[in-house]
């Protein structure tokens, strides 16, 4: 259950009371730099290879695979495994749970950009 919004105090800077409303509620399980990639590339296509992931994020076997089987395991991403030949092939999708998550969190995001951009309150 999320905190109600904190109010500013008198004499507060209005954009320390927005930063400390909206960095509770960002996704911590997107927001980790490699599973925001993973997110990010994903949303941007209608799927990628393991791959395709590893070229583009720069990472090894080990890291992408633990942190896509995280966002797997939450809902976010959809992996689906078959073979091209005698070759095993991994493809992941964006689940619609996962464009959901990603649009909350580049709401909060953008509200944190929009608060620090403001003049202070």
């Amino acid at each position: 259950m999320a905190k109600p919004a904190r109010k500013p105090q008198p004499g507060e800077d209005i954009r320390l009371a927005s930063v400390q409303n909206d960095i509770p509620q960002l996704d911590r399980l997107i927001h980790e730099k490699l599973r925001l990639g993973i997110v990010s590339a994903l949303a941007a296509t209608s799927a990628l290879t393991f791959t395709d992931l590893k070229k583009l994020l720069e990472t090894t076997d080990g890291n992408l695979s633990v942190h896509a089987r995280k966002l797997e395991d939450a809902g976010y991403v959809g992996c689906e495994k078959s073979f091209e030949g005698r070759m095993p092939k991994t493809e992941y999708k964006l689940t619609k749970e996962g464009r959901a998550a990603l649009n909350r969190y580049l709401d909060h995001m953008e509200a944190l950009v929009h608060a620090m951009r403001s003049p202070r309150g």
